[in-house]
């Protein structure tokens, strides 16, 4: 996206890529389908240290003029919930539209190339703007430099090359760890939860800080996962617990009310099985005296233990799955180091970071793509 908005300005542009082939993560996300954006791209859905950060480059480029520039590629593609947008057919056809812009653009893009240093001109030729870049095999002169070499997510397919640059000029980083990522547990509560593994329901899920969230939860051999973990993931801290509402949509008092006039003689676990997988109601109701006995006979006590239990189950996560599943990363170059125009270093003219390498994170759902293309066109339209 950068690359080709720079093309357009008629600036000569040279694209160096590690890897063999280009648009790795691209063709891999959304199951292979490329959740490229969402419909409700806000600055909210955004972390970031400095929260207004984000504003300006998703407001200049927002979601609807990426799906219109999907469109002019007569890509086809499907809206699913909580206006996630993917592509019908493959993540490949982004990365070719992507390619196709650059090619129109006359951007010259080199694979498989690992670039081993970077340095100002004046370092080596006193006097000289701009920058040399070490491949290796050859030095190249650039009169600026932009870093998009995303977080550390999937390790495979990632390098903290940008946070070594960064480092280098001198500019500060918040702390990185693993977002959008599954959760492990405690050996006691992995226990309680063995049998449980496949099962899935919709939660209202929150952490000691930030938004509430309604979606999927996944039980796991390893502790648990799904939309509603992943989304969760990004604003728990280590030590914290979670907060877990097994019936969002129900009220007990109600739920019983029901139960106690259409079966007054099923026990509370039976009634609850209605409502929820069976092996999670008796979970929930094992503690109470009266889980078994007719629901008619359900005592006071036992009624405000399982709204607790219900309605505000807390669990402390072990840790997270880390890097190795973590879709993004959280943490970055910070936000007050680059200008929210332009994506310039501003102790460093003439050097750029976009995308996952900064301190913005994304929710789930294609917000963090969006990121990149926002960043990429506000930074390629200041070159």
């Amino acid at each position: 996206m950068c690359a080709a908005q720079a093309g357009y300005r008629g600036r000569r542009v040279l694209v160096l890529d590690k890897a063999r082939k280009p648009g790795q993560k691209i063709l891999i996300s959304g199951g292979g389908r490329c959740n490229f954006t969402n419909r409700s791209v806000d600055p909210n859905n955004y972390l970031c240290s400095n929260p207004h950060f984000v504003k300006s480059a998703l407001a200049r480029f927002s979601a609807q003029d990426f799906i219109d520039q999907v469109e002019r590629h007569g890509i086809d593609f499907e809206e699913r919930d909580h206006g996630q947008l993917f592509c019908i057919e493959s993540a490949k056809q982004i990365v070719e539209m992507l390619l196709t812009e650059c090619d129109w653009a006359g951007v010259e893009i080199r694979l498989n190339t690992d670039v081993q240093s970077i340095q100002r001109m004046s370092e080596r030729y006193p006097g000289q703007p701009g920058w040399l870049v070490h491949t290796g095999e050859q030095y190249l002169k650039a009169d600026k430099l932009v870093i998009a070499s995303g977080g550390l997510s999937i390790p495979k397919l990632s390098s903290a090359f940008g946070y070594r640059i960064a480092e280098q000029f001198g500019l500060k980083i918040q702390p990185t760890s693993a977002g959008l990522v599954p959760f492990t547990l405690h050996t006691e509560d992995k226990e309680q939860f063995s049998n449980f593994s496949g099962i899935s329901l919709a939660v209202e899920i929150k952490a000691l800080n930030g938004p509430t969230f309604i979606r999927d939860l996944l039980f796991t051999h390893r502790g648990l996962s799904g939309p509603a973990v992943l989304q969760i993931s990004n604003y728990w801290q280590p030590g914290e617990p979670v907060q877990i509402n097994f019936l969002p949509q129900q009220d007990l008092d109600q739920l019983l009310e029901q139960q106690l006039e259409a079966h007054p003689q099923q026990s509370l676990k039976n009634a609850l099985g209605r409502y929820l997988p069976k092996r999670l109601a008796e979970l929930l109701t094992a503690p109470l005296a009266s889980a078994s006995e007719p629901l008619i006979q359900l005592r006071r006590d036992d009624r405000e233990l399982l709204r607790q239990r219900l309605h505000h189950f807390e669990l402390k996560p072990n840790a997270t799955e880390g890097y190795r599943t973590a879709e993004v990363t959280r943490g970055g170059i910070d936000s007050d180091e680059l200008s929210s125009k332009t994506f310039e270093a501003k102790r460093e003219p003439g050097l750029f970071f976009i995308g996952e390498v900064i301190d913005v994170t994304g929710w789930l759902g294609g917000y963090n793509f969006q990121w990149a293309w926002a960043s990429g066109h506000a930074c390629g339209q200041a070159l």
